[in-house]
């Protein structure tokens, strides 16, 4: 059966021969509003073509009713789609992501209008998994939309990254975040949206995958916009304390191209653009910034409403002078602390900052000096980014309203302020997004509609667009100083074969030419010990060839880690090598060495490990040394995610501490079976937040006691019969199954994996409830 969500399935995934074709990037990497696209003035990212809450355009109304009846309303259409994104704006299209239907059939989607009249014209859905996300929080990422091919990125609360066609809807490529790289979410909706510049799309992600990143970490990953091959990987090397929704922002600084961006570890970090290679961060909070940064020159103006690190106070906003780098570290130029800036991001228009407090509150400050001017309250609470155009300021709040403000010197005057009820329901309604605004329109959301605002038949061009700073080129006989393997990360059938290129950079991160490199296999790098847990023995070899043109095949081993290596010019640079399982797959542990994780799992080292029992036998133990959600509760995949109808079973127990027991249990296609300690249940669920499938019943289990476990996933036409069982080891298999559902909105792929969630524990010294793993079997379903 054909799988509602294609995917990107490299010819890799069977023995073979996979050649991977790279375009030569040209010396520059051209921003966004300097390529041709169908209008000047669309709004193809979040937060404009400046990527600082500003836009150009003239003659955009300053009062407006909700009314269509209303004389003068301003009102062009209103389309009965809401959520809390900020839509963009693309040949004539208008993309925003929202969540759709009720109950079981709920889902994430992508909708693509009709920018003159508001009229769907495609959409695509997809399942909601492996999250703790609720359900009003879906869909709160930003689109990425490319001007030079015209297509749409689309980061979902459950991992899926999708390429989009931006005329038809055709996905070009997908990933599972999640499942092929263990991205991490968060009960509060925080997850990051993409960026885009020249050949790459760019997006961050708190991730915890295999070898040296298998450790959690705040992360980001450049993908070729075109293909989906992986390019870069890069880290901010610091602790994490939550997920975050900051996303980057591309600028030159001090004639170097790179993207800035906070993170989900209390500070701002910038790299370069074309390698990743990281350059500083700034530490300046205890918890995320979720706000976006703006940069003027070499300033960079960032804020969180988090706790503060050295001061009392909750809240700050610092300027950073990004030219002047010491130890890692750029220099503060200003700050403002117990100011509370924790979701609006801000604007930057001709020196001045106007920033937004949580609480509806909007600031504005020289941006150079950090001097107030003034303050002024439009709401009780804010997360919307507020936009600037044609001297105005256009903004929502969380209460529903949208205000029209007019900034001057000395204050701020209020010139409209609407409240519009539901289209489908004449209730409340929330405002969560910001504002695009794009050809003589503006566009918004409320919880439950689309609006499309402007004056009948406009005539005022906007302004130009400011020439971003310049790039210099390298210097004829510039010197290399990197070298970049590509594809940077790759997963492999057993047998399979990938290729690979090598690419000098100088010091700038400007790329110079293609290298001819010699080639080697290499052990993956091992991620950092874990606190309380004895190290493994050192990495194995790859097992594979590389030929001398950089061609690598591997050997039919059912899963392994490693690299490939390239060596020119006195440089060495690395790509990352998974060797993935396939189907029919079995494990039992015994091959593994101790404090290790089985070959190609994912999101499985650093959180569980082989122990030797005393008896002997070797099982995985999830392990129970970290209290942090993000690490004592998590999910290890075998496969990719391409994989479908297929049953898993497994033996399992768990142990108990005072009154803690542990939740452990077993995922296929996306759907959970586990066994509840807390509540003594039987648990099968799809979505980990809400009840979109929720099979639950009261089962009395014994800690210290090994369990069968089962789960089958059969598509049945458009649906898929989801069942499962558990019973004592070494009694006899019940015949009926223990639990079972019918999904109309079904999983039909996924990645079969284990789950446990390891509780009662405070860290390494006082341990909490372990889970053991042993004898794992995953087996196609038999067809008739």
């Amino acid at each position: 059966m054909k799988s509602p969500v294609p995917w990107h399935r490299p010819p890799s995934r069977r023995p073979g021969r996979l050649t991977v074709l790279f375009c030569v990037f040209s010396v520059f990497s051209v921003p966004l509003w300097l390529i041709p696209s169908a209008s000047a003035g669309d709004w193809a990212q979040w937060r404009g073509p400046e990527q600082n809450g500003v836009s150009r355009e003239k003659d955009l109304p300053e009062k407006w009713s909700p009314n269509p009846k209303a004389a003068d309303n301003n009102l062009v259409w209103r389309a009965p789609y809401g959520g809390r994104t900020t839509p963009i704006v693309m040949n004539g299209r208008v993309y925003l992501i929202n969540n759709v239907g009720e109950g079981v059939t709920e889902q994430e989607r992508v909708l693509c209008f009709d920018a003159a009249d508001g009229k769907v014209v495609w959409e695509h859905k997809f399942n909601v998994f492996h999250t703790d996300i609720v359900s009003v929080r879906v869909g709160w990422t930003c689109l990425a939309g490319d001007p030079e091919t015209g297509n749409v990125y689309a980061h979902g609360v459950q991992g899926l990254f999708f390429c989009f066609e931006g005329k038809t809807g055709k996905i070009l490529w997908s990933k599972s975040l999640t499942e092929e790289y263990g991205r991490i979410t968060g009960y509060g909706g925080r997850v990051t949206s993409p960026v885009i510049d020249g050949d790459l799309v760019i997006l961050g992600m708190v991730s915890a995958s295999w070898g040296e990143y298998a450790r959690g970490g705040v992360r980001f990953v450049a993908f070729d916009k075109k293909s989906g091959d992986v390019v870069w990987w890069t880290e901010t090397k610091m602790p994490v304390k939550d997920t975050y929704y900051s996303n980057p922002v591309v600028t030159v600084i001090n004639g170097e191209r790179v993207f800035v961006s906070g993170g989900g570890d209390g500070a701002v970090h910038a790299f370069q653009v074309r390698t990743g290679k990281k350059l500083w961060s700034y530490l300046f909070g205890a918890g995320a910034i979720n706000i976006t940064p703006v940069i003027e020159g070499n300033y960079v103006l960032i804020g969180h409403g988090e706790e503060n690190l050295d001061h009392g106070e909750r809240g700050r906003l610092v300027c950073l002078d990004a030219a002047q780098v010491a130890n890692g570290k750029p220099k503060l130029v200003w700050e403002k602390l117990g100011l509370i800036f924790k979701y609006p991001s801000p604007i930057l228009h001709e020196g001045k900052l106007y920033f937004a407090d949580e609480g509806a509150t909007l600031y504005c400050f020289d941006a150079k000096t950090g001097k107030q001017f003034w303050e002024y309250s439009y709401g009780n609470a804010a997360k919307g980014s507020p936009v600037f155009a044609d001297g105005k300021i256009y903004a929502t709040t969380v209460d529903g309203k949208f205000v029209i403000l007019k900034p001057t010197e000395t204050g701020c005057e209020l010139l409209d302020q609407k409240m519009p009820r539901g289209s489908k329901y004449p209730i409340k309604v929330e405002g969560n997004g910001g504002i695009a605004v794009a050809n003589g329109r503006v566009f918004f959301l409320t919880s439950q509609d689309l609006f499309c605002l402007g004056k009948p038949n406009p005539t005022a061009k906007a302004d130009p667009i400011p020439m971003p700073p310049a790039e210099p080129a390298p210097a004829a006989d510039a010197k290399a100083a990197q070298l970049q393997v590509v594809p940077a990360d790759v997963v492999l059938a057993p047998g399979g074969s990938a290729s690979f290129k090598a690419r000098l950079f100088d010091e700038h991160g400007r790329f110079l030419r293609e290298a001819k490199a010699e080639w080697a296999a290499a052990p993956f790098i091992a991620p950092p010990p874990v606190p309380g847990q004895l190290a493994g023995p050192p990495p194995p070899m790859l097992q594979g060839k590389v030929t001398p043109d950089g061609t690598l095949t591997v050997a039919m081993v059912p899963g392994q880690f490693g690299g490939v290596v390239a060596k020119a010019e006195g440089l060495e640079g690395r790509a990352r090598v998974r060797v993935a399982p396939t189907l029919p797959y079995a494990q039992d542990f015994e091959k593994v060495p101790e404090n290790r994780t089985p070959g190609g799992w994912v999101n499985a080292q650093g959180k569980f490990g082989v122990r030797q029992l005393k008896d002997g036998n070797k099982v995985l133990v999830k392990l129970a040394t970290n209290p942090s959600p993000l690490v004592s509760r998590a999910n290890a995949y075998f496969t990719l995610p391409d994989v479908g109808d297929y049953t898993i079973e497994c033996e399992i127990l768990g142990q108990k501490k005072k009154d803690d027991m542990p939740d452990m249990g077993v995922v296929n296609s996306r759907y959970t079976l586990f066994l509840g300690g807390t509540k003594q249940q039987l648990r099968l669920v799809s979505w980990d937040a809400l009840p979109r499938i929720d099979q639950t019943i009261a089962f009395p289990w014994k800690e210290d006691v090994w369990y069968m476990m089962k789960l089958t996933a059969e598509p049945k036409g458009d649906k898929a019969l989801v069942r499962g069982k558990v019973w004592e080891k070494g009694q006899k298999e019940p015949e009926k199954w223990t639990v079972e559902v019918e999904d109309p909105a079904p999983n039909l792929v996924g990645s079969p994996g284990l789950y446990g969630y390891a509780t009662g524990g405070t860290g390494p010294a006082d341990p909490g409830t372990e889970i053991y793993y042993d004898n794992v079997k995953v087996t196609p379903n038999n067809k008739k």
